[in-house]
């Protein structure tokens, strides 16, 4: 159930929906529901949302919301980033409370997952 005024569902660009939810299944488990051929949701333990057809990509230096996953262990999600199409912008690096990298998603979407392990 909704909590109260909380983000409650996130949309995101992709020029290519079935790459999309190859990379986002294989890399975070997520579950894919089509509604039609622009549009597919998604759902993980945290929170759902959906991609939408577009040529454009979010990306931080353009002024899009970054949006940074957790893990337990920093390396083995790098190397399910890697080898599942993502594309490494910034290699682990540490910062106060923990460390993250950056990566674009197989159609140029930006997003981080930092660790404080």
């Amino acid at each position: 159930m909704p909590r109260n005024e909380s983000i409650n569902y996130l949309e995101i660009p992709s020029s290519d929906l079935t790459l999309t939810k190859a990379f986002f299944s294989a890399v975070f488990n997520w579950k894919f529901t089509d509604y039609g051929p622009e549009y597919c949701a998604f759902e993980s333990s945290e929170i759902e949302g959906g991609f939408f057809y577009s040529e454009k990509s979010s990306q931080q230096q353009g002024g899009s919301v970054l949006i940074v996953f957790y893990s337990d262990e920093l390396l083995l999600t790098q190397e399910k980033v890697v080898s599942s199409g993502g594309t490494l912008f910034k290699e682990i690096f540490e910062f106060p409370g923990g460390r993250r990298f950056h990566f674009f998603d197989p159609t140029g979407n930006e997003f981080a997952v930092w660790s404080d392990k």
